[in-house]
Parts: C-alpha cells; sequence; structure tokens
C-alpha cells in the first residue's frame, strides 16, 4: 500500500548505481533487499490498494570501491515491519525499523587510523503521502528512534516528489523523475538530496524496473561517515517492490 520512495537510498529495493565522487572516485552503491506484504484487510487492487497492511523489509546496503580492486567499504543493514493504511489518493506508515552500519576489514587494514564507528538506530517512523494525479506522488515522513549509538541521535525527517506514469508501460515503457530530502539531527539536520531522472517499465503488480541519471550532494548516505560529505553523480539501475 505505502511504495518505497524512488529517490530514497536508503529504502530496500534492488538497486545498483555506479557513482564518481571528486574526493573518493569512483565507487558503487548497492541495496539488495525488498519489501513484502505479509496481510492485508482491504481492496485487492495491485497497484494502489486500499486498507490496512502488514509488511516486512530488509536490506543491505553496501559500497564497494572501484579505485581498490573492488573492495567493499561499508554496509548498513537494514530490517523493519511497517504498518500502513491506504484511502483512495491518500497512504500513511507506521512502521519500526532498526539500523546498524558495518566497516569491512579491507577497508580499516588500508586505512588504519579510521575507527570504526558502532552506529545504530532503533527508530519509529510516521509517513504520508498524497497522490496529487495518478502519476505524481508528494510525501513526508518524521522517524524518532529510542535508541542509537555511534553519534546517531533520534530525530530524522524525509520528504520528496515522485513522477511515475501510472499505467502500464509496456516494453516502450515511460519517463520517471524524483527528488528526496533526507534530514538528521545528528548534523544539525543537514542531511543529503537525491535527484534522479531516467526511464522506467512498470507492469500490474505496480513494481518498477528503471534505469537513470542520479545526483547526490549532503552528508553521507554510508552511516559509518555520516558526518562526511559527499557529491556523486553516476547512473543506475533500480527495483522497486
Amino acid at each position: 500500500i505505502y511504495r518505497s520512495y524512488l529517490a530514497g537510498v536508503k529504502e530496500p529495493r534492488l538497486a545498483s548505481v555506479w557513482d564518481y565522487d571528486k574526493n573518493l572516485g569512483w565507487i558503487w552503491d548497492v541495496a539488495l533487499g525488498g519489501r513484502v506484504g505479509l496481510m492485508r484487510y482491504g481492496t485487492e487492487r495491485a497497484d494502489r490498494p486500499d486498507g490496512w497492511e502488514l509488511d516486512v523489509e530488509g536490506a543491505a546496503l553496501a559500497r564497494l570501491d572501484y579505485e581498490h580492486e573492488m573492495d567493499v567499504v561499508a554496509t548498513d543493514f537494514r530490517a523493519g515491519l511497517p504498518l500502513t493504511y491506504g484511502y483512495g489518493p491518500f497512504q500513511f506508515k507506521l512502521a519500526y525499523y532498526h539500523l546498524s552500519s558495518h566497516l569491512v576489514d579491507e577497508f580499516m587494514l588500508r586505512n588504519p587510523d579510521v575507527e570504526r564507528i558502532n552506529y545504530v538506530r532503533d527508530a519509529f517512523v510516521l509517513g504520508g503521502s498524497w497522490y496529487a494525479t495518478e502519476d505524481l506522488r508528494l510525501y513526508a515522513e518524521a522517524g524518532w528512534s529510542f535508541h542509537t549509538d555511534g553519534g546517531a541521535e533520534p530525530w530524522e525527517f524525509q520528504f520528496g516528489v515522485d513522477f511515475s506514469p501510472a499505467a502500464l508501460t509496456g516494453v516502450r515503457g515511460a519517463p520517471f523523475a524524483a527528488i528526496n530530502g533526507h534530514l538528521l539531527q545528528e548534523v544539525d539536520f543537514g542531511g543529503h538530496l537525491v535527484v534522479q531522472a531516467g526511464w522506467q517499465w512498470r507492469n500490474a503488480s505496480g513494481r518498477r524496473l528503471r534505469i537513470g541519471a542520479q545526483y547526490f550532494n549532503g552528508k553521507s548516505d554510508q552511516y559509518e561517515f555520516f558526518d562526511h560529505d559527499e557529491s556523486k553523480i553516476g547512473a543506475g539501475v533500480w527495483y522497486d517492490f
């Protein structure tokens, strides 16, 4: 009922993004995960159903380093349990998620002065989205962590816009565009901005295969480096559940 934000880089999905950052060089950001509906009390419409739904989500969000033999640098692991409700153009989400960050041995061996942090968030999230048209979605959410570690602080906020044609695309596909902002208390409510645009293919279930360009600017989306600035541009492939 409550779909992942298209340009949200911490969402559970399958994704592969090849980025260039002037300080980091070429990097490869990968998401291996998804969201599954466990039960629903509502309508059976596949693309935008009404009613209540309980989901489970999980993902490994990893970064690989092209400059050093494709070594894995760090991975954020996320698991959650969203309860969602939809009625017409409106959707709401009340969720719990756990996120923990892990620095990889190869990176620590190459950078012995880097100290690993035990970044952890256990958070409740309240979100809402509105389809202004069949193709245009606006959303916002607030998260509060009741348990944090490694420099994380309780509050976070997300907001953005998704343009994604709702009609079945067939083999021809259709354009998409998305903007996402994510603010974190631990960086004085700074954060990052992500802009995506490209081409998508959508099936009857509402799932989407997308290819396109991505621009990222702000604090790192790998939370082992949450207070580091990054400015990345690249291309990606995304499969949204």
